[in-house]
């Protein structure tokens, strides 16, 4: 099993972090990046003529090697909601049709298709959130509807944020498929942790930021385009996105044409001294670990919550149905009032969501953080 990686994060022995879902810390390599990455800002006639493309590659790289991809197929953006929005640009959603998306989703891979509806002449179709935690269950009905208009899009988020639900995004990408509709994942709690290879499931997008489970800095995010989706227009008009428009070149406006990968679709500005680098490490260092250690080390983890939590009064997701690295807790009677700040003022971190309590313990979390929740949790909650 991968042992506790706490040493390689500033994080004191006292300090009980179960909020992974909401933002990591940062591991002291990616700080000492950072560090690093303001100096040369602060110096920029020291960098060389390839250093903001080689910043470029290698974070595309890494992100890539996350998820399955070639790097060419990877886009470099600012958030989920740049990639949604540039999805909603180069997707064609026929009038009369239906885009799905989950009950309390996340905002980015919902609020772009709900502001296009109207004007559109399509229908947002909400699944709502499973009383028993089988959000797969659910989706694929809503998927088979015989009842309905016809199906253009899936957008979904293969881990819900507030119940901790994991969707089996095989199943329900194969059922889009024989139905001819498009399928956009929301993998922000999803990438670094269970495996997932693009190039086997073949989603049309698959989006994730790096400020939470692969331990980066906030404004970072990457984008899969499948090839079919690769000749649309992108959200922004950039240089970076032409064959050929460079102010190094004697021609400044020499080939016009877009690039034919999905480098067509990086955002502007993409040249962050600063953070792109950060980003780099965070997803190597995943990379590193690997799927199935994390996953083994976190899924014991959260098993050990659920075990020591199991004779109170709340409701645990069943273990098949919820995300190995996420545990939220119900509470039948309503969350107790001001709980995580109760906890918080024990030295003990989670967050509240939608009524419930969502713990994520992350590769720096060990036993004795799990003992010390358990213990907390029992004596302000009462």
């Amino acid at each position: 099993m991968l042992p506790c990686q706490r040493a390689l994060f500033d994080m004191p022995r006292d300090v009980c972090f179960l909020n992974a879902a909401s933002w990591s810390p940062l591991p002291r390599a990616v700080q000492e990046a950072g560090r690093g990455a303001v100096a040369r800002k602060g110096q920029p006639w020291m960098l060389p003529a390839d250093f903001a493309t080689a910043q470029h590659e290698r974070a595309r790289k890494a992100a890539a090697a996350l998820i399955g991809a070639d790097p060419g197929d990877v886009a470099l953006i600012p958030s989920v909601g740049y990639g949604v929005s540039t999805a909603g640009k180069v997707l064609p959603i026929e009038r009369g049709s239906r885009v799905i998306v989950l009950e309390n989703d996340h905002t980015s891979p919902v609020l772009e298709w709900v502001g296009r509806a109207e004007t559109g002449g399509f229908t947002i179709e909400t699944v709502r959130q499973p009383t028993d935690g089988d959000w797969t269950s659910a989706v694929l009905e809503a998927i088979g509807r015989r009842d309905a208009a016809p199906l253009a899009l899936a957008s979904i988020s293969s881990v819900h944020w507030s119940d901790g639900g994991a969707l089996d995004v095989a199943r329900i990408g194969a059922t889009l498929k024989h139905q001819g509709a498009a399928f956009l994942i929301d993998a922000t709690h999803d990438v670094g942790v269970r495996r997932i290879d693009v190039k086997a499931l073949d989603p049309d997008f698959l989006i994730f930021p790096t400020y939470k489970w692969v331990l980066g800095p906030y404004g970072r995010a990457f984008m899969y385009v499948a090839k079919r989706r690769q000749a649309g227009t992108p959200l922004e008009q950039t240089a970076a996105a032409r064959k050929a428009v460079s102010a190094e070149d004697t021609v400044y406006f020499r080939d016009l044409a877009y690039r034919e990968d999905a480098r067509r679709y990086d955002m502007g500005e993409r040249d962050h001294f600063i953070s792109m680098e950060m980003a780099a490490i965070g997803m190597e260092m995943m990379a590193g670990w690997g799927n199935e250690a994390i996953v083994e080390r976190l899924s014991m983890l959260t098993g050990k919550l659920a075990e020591g939590l199991g004779n109170l009064d709340i409701r645990l997701p069943e273990t098949k149905l919820r995300a190995p690295h996420i545990l939220s807790l119900g509470f039948p009677k309503g969350m107790p009032e001001d709980l995580p700040k109760r906890l918080a003022a024990e030295n003990v971190h989670a967050a509240p969501r939608l009524g419930r309590l969502r713990i994520s313990p992350h590769v720096y979390n060990d036993e004795e953080d799990i003992e010390r929740f358990v213990d907390v949790f029992r004596k302000v909650a009462g």
